[in-house]
């Protein structure tokens, strides 16, 4: 058979041939960056390295931008990553464009969404370096909207899905690197339904969950000598970094009572409070929803209830 038309993976997120080719079966539609009437806010897209074509897209509200004030005021860095599995969409969807635009117009910070390459073509770890290298970027503020309106002091984290697992293991990354730049700090991080996984099962999960993590993360992290055991998918796992290392202060864990992948989150919630890290560790449960709704039903009533949560821990409430 033609290397050109048989698969060696399939699934209902993408196909993989033989030949190398990745087919996604959806989050691959784009839109471009600008100012958005509806929400006041303006973004744009910067380079952050040339070789692997990674970028961010920041956003801004456009009264910043527009005003004449000679000392502009500073506000809270917002360090994004999307969801879609490490395998599926991009900080140029149209989902996230709208999330973003909602979330920094009603929180008021600066966000900045990394385009973080995509497993299989760039297996793990490149999507957690690409975020390492967006992280330390955007604490650098090298970019005018950062220099001139970012506060270095105030570095939030938040993704969902597989975001939320690079969320993770960024933070853990900042606690034992050399950290981030000077005068940077990591305020706090916002994990939104993880992706996590394990070869031992939690309280509650289910066969279906585990078999989609068996499929999945072999392609998205081929060279692993764990499995699911991998510290950077089961961050309860033997051998992994202690979770005493999470260089946040604070940590805003959310789930769904439908989301298939709740077990999980909540057994990371309860791994970090009894680890003996110092930082504070709030749980968050949507009640009757599924995996990250609020991406797709962001006027649904705890969607904007899960809004309004987040905005609040970025004001520091």
């Amino acid at each position: 058979m033609d290397p050109a038309t048989k698969l060696s993976f399939d699934s209902p997120l993408l196909r993989v041939y033989e030949d190398g080719r990745v087919e996604r079966l959806f989050g691959t539609e784009t839109t471009p960056p600008g100012h958005d009437a509806a929400t006041g806010v303006t973004s744009k897209d910067v380079v952050l390295d040339g070789t692997t074509g990674v970028f961010a897209r920041l956003y801004i509200p456009t009264d910043l931008l527009l005003g004449s004030n000679t000392q502009p005021k500073k506000l809270p860095i917002l360090l994004y990553l999307h969801g879609g599995g490490l395998v599926l969409e991009s900080a140029s969807s149209p989902t996230y464009h709208r999330y973003l635009n909602s979330l920094v117009c009603k929180a008021g910070v600066l966000a900045v969404s990394v385009n973080y390459r995509l497993a299989p073509e760039h297996p793990i770890p490149a999507a957690y370096e690409d975020s390492w290298t967006a992280l330390t970027w955007a604490a650098s503020r090298d970019d005018p909207w950062l220099s001139e309106h970012g506060d270095a002091g105030r570095v939030f984290l938040a993704g969902d899905s597989g975001g939320a697992n690079i969320v993770h293991n960024i933070s853990i990354m900042a606690g034992t690197r050399d950290g981030l730049p000077p005068g940077a700090l990591l305020e706090g991080a916002i994990v939104l339904h993880p992706m996590f996984g394990g070869k031992e099962p939690v309280d509650g999960e289910g066969l279906f969950t585990r078999e989609i993590m068996e499929k999945l993360w072999p392609l998205i992290c081929p060279d692993s000598r764990d499995g699911l055991d991998d510290p950077r998918l089961n961050p309860m796992a033997r051998g992994a970094p202690s979770l005493q290392k999470l260089a946040c202060r604070k940590l805003l864990v959310c789930s769904a009572d439908l989301d298939y992948a709740r077990p999980r989150a909540a057994a990371y919630c309860e791994a970090v409070k009894a680890s003996g890290w110092r930082g504070t560790v709030e749980w968050l449960e949507s009640g009757g929803e599924e995996h990250v709704f609020f991406i797709n039903k962001p006027d649904c009533d705890e969607s904007l209830k899960l809004m309004d949560r987040v905005v609040a821990f970025l004001a520091g409430n």
